[in-house]
């Protein structure tokens, strides 16, 4: 198994992507550490990882709100005091006000700039004394397309934050790299969800989405999920500060 014995924190891991990766590195041998704000189900998540462990558990619910310090001192302290080390950390949890610059509010920038890069940077700030007790680490942070360029059907909120992101992993990878501690960002385009096929029933959309991919299809959770075990294997032992596209080629066209 591709993470055998590493102890992972992931956020956001109640629903969505962020279940699917969790899932994903339960199946290749991680102990998951299943953060969310949304406690009911996460506990689920939690334990569908150990119900096919067919071993012993690999999964526990721990309560986060990526917003504020102190819950990730508490939960951090619940990973040592658990498991006494951390190998892999990924900030998964986001939101997206779906407002353009003109119409979104003070307050809901402030909602989103809360959770996409206060969130990443508090979890990175405390998780990484507890990887150089460790001898290292690995540090995902999920960004998006929008990370990377400017996109015509999102909102610039949104796109700000994401391209944060992108340049708060390279940095952190660079300067963490002599402590053998690596952090990239993963960067899906349009990704086949229940909430996005909701929004693709308008004909309009679902043409734009798709024209712009060459690969002319949506990325699935699957292949969002493939990349970050990938990237937190030990297969990427030489990849830190990249900006890892999972976008079908919309990056490159």
């Amino acid at each position: 198994m591709r993470l055998a014995e590493k102890v992972s924190v992931i956020t956001g891991a109640a629903q969505g992507l962020g279940a699917v990766i969790a899932k994903r590195f339960g199946g290749e041998g991680a102990f998951v550490f299943v953060c969310d704000s949304q406690e009911e189900e996460g506990r689920s998540v939690a334990a569908e990882i150990n119900a096919s462990s067919h071993g012993p558990d690999r999964a526990e619910f721990l309560l986060l709100d990526v917003r504020l310090e102190d819950s990730w001192k508490r939960v951090l302290g619940s990973v040592e005091q658990r498991c006494g080390r951390l190998d892999i950390l990924v900030n998964n949890a986001g939101v997206n006000i779906r407002k353009d610059i003109e119409g979104m509010s003070t307050e809901e920038l402030d909602a989103m700039l809360a959770v996409n890069i206060r969130g990443p940077f508090l979890g990175i700030k405390h998780a990484i004394p507890l990887m150089r007790k460790s001898g290292g680490g690995c540090i995902l942070n999920m960004s998006s397309i929008c990370g990377l360029i400017g996109h015509r059907y999102t909102n610039e909120a949104y796109t700000m934050t994401k391209g944060a992101i992108t340049l708060l992993s390279r940095s952190i990878a660079v300067r963490y790299a002599g402590e053998n501690i690596r952090c990239n960002s993963v960067h899906p385009s349009t990704v086949d969800t229940p909430s996005v096929r909701v929004i693709l029933q308008e004909p309009r959309r679902k043409a734009e989405r798709f024209g712009e991919v060459p690969l002319g299809r949506l990325a699935t959770v699957a292949d969002v999920a493939n990349a970050f075990v990938f990237l937190a294997s030990d297969e990427a032992a030489f990849i830190t500060g990249v900006a890892f596209p999972v976008d079908g080629g919309l990056t490159a066209s």
